[in-house]
């Protein structure tokens, strides 16, 4: 007997692995400094066990698509819910940064598949005029995690242990298999033949591009191995593109950024999270390394952006109605650098109404880019294009967190080189200022969208 297929069910399944993710990722970013501690290496370098993540995750996201499209959604939702888990308890018991990482990766492998494969079942069962509700009900109820994950972390970390920020998503993973199991139809589609080639390049350009970067900032590696895993990713993209261009069976068809609502949307998710992935790690470690808060106090200064962004949820479709798409994300754009920049004026001596204000401004800029420009990318796209569509809009977000948290690490250690010890501060600040630029370039970006682009989502 076939499933009826609810669009409400489907947004709380997708809700539960982006939870899942939310939590994880929020949760980790206030424990660093306590977990660098214990593994006996400094908080300043551990944003390897944050990009081993994300690096993964977009190394693997590209299989996602096909393997759904081969076993069904709700195999492979299920498969990488377990993987994920699976991951999660190898971090708790992680006696080494080494092995820390290698669970990560093993995390990675199932949160690749976990939310493109729920995106890619909302896109290919929701009409596209329930998209908008349907994506703000998974985001709202997935925003629960950031609020959460700071919260239950500090406390965790001051009051039990690290290892219990990653056992707490053995009885989360377990609630999202039963409510796959129930409401997620087993959607397949028709099978192409896996492109392994492209894969491979692809694959490998991503990595060696976002790994290469992380490796500036590292100090125990040569500044000239890491610029030539930088230049080998270069040229496996390079490579990639003259391999895709006009291959219609390629991993990621080119022709997909052919549709100018794609095209843009994807370019605006890349600098959204250049200017702002950097914020979840850049604040914690600053509350605790610089200020000198505690883990459960830093947790509780992060939340304002969380909570921001969950009530503001209800608001955006409204506003897309009233001023269209590009005008919205033009002035969320000058918003976005505008509070990205103030965040180098914080000091440990800032009021507390300002520090909330702020993060709550920026919570509430990011809620709203995050629903318009992911809605406005996936417009365009029609049955036939939407899994490639779907993964690629995966890759670029999980890409841009990877990018964004190097590019702050090397801004970061950067700046540190030019002042003293005792002026850490400072460093913090110069790299808040130099993630606003690419809200200035995101700006941009979205003013060459058209008037009635998105219209088709009203």
């Amino acid at each position: 007997m076939e499933k009826a297929i609810s669009p409400r069910s489907l947004a709380w399944i997708a809700a539960t692995a982006f939870f899942m993710q939310a939590l994880d990722t929020t949760i980790l970013n206030t424990a660093l400094p306590a977990i660098a501690k214990d593994l006996q290496q400094s908080p300043l370098q551990m944003q390897l066990a944050v990009i081993s993540y994300a690096l993964t995750v977009a190394l693997f996201i590209p299989i996602s698509g096909w393997l759904a499209d081969k076993y069904g959604t709700l195999n492979i939702f299920r498969f990488s819910i377990m993987m994920f888990v699976l991951g999660s308890v190898s971090c708790a018991f992680s006696m080494s940064l080494e092995m820390l990482v290698f669970s990560r990766i093993l995390q990675g492998f199932g949160g690749a598949m976990m939310m493109p494969v729920a995106r890619l079942a909302i896109i290919r069962t929701v009409p596209k005029n329930e998209l908008i509700p349907i994506w703000n009900l998974m985001a709202m109820a997935g925003l629960t995690g950031p609020i959460i994950g700071p919260i239950l972390g500090g406390w965790l970390v001051t009051y039990a242990s690290w290892h219990w920020i990653f056992l707490i998503n053995i009885p989360i993973g377990f609630i999202g298999v039963i409510l796959s199991s129930f409401f997620m139809p087993n959607v397949k589609n028709q099978l192409n033949k896996f492109d392994w080639l492209g894969f491979l390049l692809f694959g490998g350009g991503l990595v060696c591009l976002t790994l290469g970067l992380d490796l500036v900032s590292e100090t125990f590696v040569e500044k000239w191995q890491a610029g030539s895993i930088l230049a080998a990713g270069c040229l496996f993209l390079v490579a990639y593109y003259f391999y895709a261009s006009g291959n219609q069976h390629a991993l990621i068809p080119l022709s997909l950024f052919q549709v100018r609502t794609y095209y843009l949307g994807s370019w605006s998710n890349l600098f959204i999270r250049l200017c702002g992935s950097g914020i979840p790690f850049l604040l914690p470690l600053m509350l605790q390394v610089s200020f000198q808060y505690s883990a459960d106090y830093a947790g509780l200064m992060i939340t304002p952006i969380a909570i921001s962004s969950l009530v503001s949820k209800p608001i955006i479709r409204p506003l897309l109605k009233l001023l269209g798409y590009r005008k919205l994300l033009m002035i969320n754009s000058l918003f976005m650098a505008v509070s990205v920049g103030l965040m180098a004026l914080l000091t440990i001596d800032t009021p507390l109404w300002i520090y909330i204000s702020l993060l709550s401004v920026y919570g509430v800029v990011l809620s709203i880019m995050f629903t318009s420009v992911n809605t406005l990318t996936v417009s365009e796209l029609d049955k036939q294009t939407a899994s490639a569509g779907s993964t690629m809009l995966s890759i670029i977000q999980q890409v841009g967190i990877g990018l964004g948290i190097a590019v702050s690490a090397i801004a970061l250690n950067f700046y540190r080189t030019l002042v003293e010890p005792e002026q850490l501060q400072q460093s913090f600040s110069y790299t808040f200022l130099t993630s606003s630029l690419f809200g200035v370039v995101l700006l941009f970006v979205v003013a060459k969208l058209k008037k009635n682009d998105g219209d088709n989502l009203h």
